[in-house]
């Protein structure tokens, strides 16, 4: 065994229904994992909620996991030299300065509680874009900001932590952080996801602050994508130190080898995101999509900016079809059950059950199935599902072809979604353009792992990050024609305008 592949990096993927601990060998293959699932808490209808502390558990549990697969080879934990974490965006924590303890259960990104708030605010605004020439997003329930606000204004014990000064806000990647080395600090991928970082800057905003009425003291210092946090203080990993953070999607951009302007990633996980590298200039979007931080790979790099487009249900719809339909019984089955028709025969789901986001921004939108005949089967609604990922997809492409003026041409995709053959030809029937799937999909994880190796030295540039983990793809191709691609999203854009106006 050579000295080169003694060495190895940890990357803590903590998403929304799941977390995970993969451990990378030098050459971005995975030498072990383990992942723990876990259940969110719906306490009323649009609430989407979770126990800061048993997120915390989850990690420490997968970590246990791998780690005993990792001894399990003949390695020994000593061996990884650095973790990265990557985490669900924008969710938020809010704890006690004095205690090291939650004040409340975190607010997950897609929960939807803070509807009013957010009305009120947009007219407080004047305008739901007031404040996006600063911080590159609209008002909406999505971001930190408005979750911190509603916390303030409901929840007793963060008023109380506020009085004392010993109130502390954080994004997912904040808590880990926290509770693993003692650091309070965030990086700029999850800071350009609250609402109230100067994307030019890179520090807080006065002027966000004031408005949301959050406090800087209240709120962690914001830090690269890519150094020394501090070192984990306890467990199997005690003494590694944690050198690698970014948000999840802005991972599978790393991950992804995106890092010229104009390449692009899709990552289908509970939800959709596709990001567009637009180099070191933020572009202020005109067609309803997001300006965010695509990383900053070091304390001395510059800075990347990218757009974003968000789609809320993806994967969850799948898993809303197995549990609380029974229309599947396994997520692997709705790709067969989809081959088993020629087409959607008509029938679209729109899953819009917490609003529709980029680049249409309607929370008022609700889940609908329509087009249902007695023809209908599963398999056309099977099919419905993945279409409705890959129509949503479609609509933020040509927002962002609309506003960076490039015609994208290839189209990298990850996540779990991609494992369906059949939802990623789908995908390309309505792009059109080539669809490139990575023979290793954990890609979110790979970025987060890239990032905290590069932080310690493993390897010393990103021109280096492009070569790990380079190996076969799988590319998909249009095979409808135009006029039945037309036909298909005329229908999908009626379906859409039957969401509407439900909430």
């Amino acid at each position: 065994m050579s000295k080169e592949s003694d060495i190895f990096v940890g990357a803590i993927d903590q998403g929304t229904s799941s977390t995970r601990f993969l451990i990378f060998d030098v050459k971005g293959q995975i030498v072990a994992s383990h992942q723990c699932e876990y259940q969110n808490f719906y306490a009323k209808a649009g609430w989407v909620e979770k126990c800061p502390t048993q997120i915390l558990e989850s990690v420490e549990t997968a970590v246990v996991g791998a780690c005993r697969r990792f001894n399990s080879l003949g390695y020994d934990a000593s061996q990884i030299k650095s973790v990265g974490i990557t985490n669900q965006r924008e969710t938020t924590v809010a704890f006690d300065s004095e205690t090291g303890e939650p004040l409340t259960n975190a607010i997950i990104w897609n929960d939807v509680r803070t509807k009013d708030l957010v009305h009120d605010l947009i007219e407080e605004a004047g305008s739901a874009s007031r404040f996006a020439s600063v911080n590159g997003l609209p008002i909406t329930t999505y971001f930190s900001a408005v979750k911190m606000r509603w916390m303030l204004e409901n929840v007793p014990e963060v008023k109380q932590a506020r009085e004392k000064g010993t109130l502390r806000f954080g994004t997912i990647d904040t808590w880990l952080i926290y509770k693993l080395t003692g650091s309070y600090v965030t990086d700029v991928t999850n800071a350009s996801r609250t609402m109230l970082m100067d994307i030019k800057t890179f520090k807080w905003s006065q002027e966000c602050l004031d408005f949301f009425g959050v406090k800087e003291s209240e709120l962690p210092e914001i830090r690269s994508s890519s150094e020394v946090y501090g070192t984990i203080a306890e467990g199997r990993l005690a003494g590694v130190p944690v050198a690698g953070c970014l948000g999840d999607q802005q991972a599978a951009m790393v991950g992804q080898s995106c890092f010229e302007a104009g390449e692009a990633k899709n990552t289908y996980g509970t939800g959709c995101f596709m990001l567009f590298n637009t180099g070191d200039q933020p572009i202020f979007s005109k067609n309803g999509l997001l300006t965010t931080v695509g990383y900053q790979l070091g304390p001395n790099a510059t800075p990347k900016y990218a757009l974003e487009g968000s789609i809320a249900v993806a994967g969850s719809a799948i898993q809303w079809l197995r549990d609380k339909i029974g229309l599947i019984f396994s997520a692997d089955e709705i790709g067969f059950l989809a081959d088993t028709v020629e087409d959607n025969g008509g029938v679209y789901f729109v899953t819009a059950f917490s609003g529709l986001f980029a680049p249409y921004w309607r929370d008022d939108a609700r889940g609908c199935i329509v087009g249902l005949t007695q023809y209908a089967t599963r398999g056309h609604i099977a099919r419905a599902t993945l279409e409705s990922v890959c129509y949503q997809t479609h609509a933020i492409l040509d927002a962002m072809r609309k506003d960076s003026g490039t015609e994208l041409r290839r189209l990298r995709v990850d996540g779990g979604l991609t494992n369906s053959t059949q939802a990623m030809q789908i995908q390309a029937d309505i792009l059109n353009i080539e669809v490139v799937r990575p023979e290793m999909r954990e890609t979110t994880a790979l970025g987060a792992a890239l990032a905290a190796g590069l932080g310690v030295g493993i390897w010393k540039e990103e021109a280096e990050l492009r070569q790990v983990a380079q190996s076969n793809v799988s590319a998909f191709w249009s095979r409808i024609t135009d006029e039945k691609r037309e036909e298909m999203l005329k229908g999908w854009e009626k379906a859409v305008q039957r969401s509407l106006d439900w909430a």
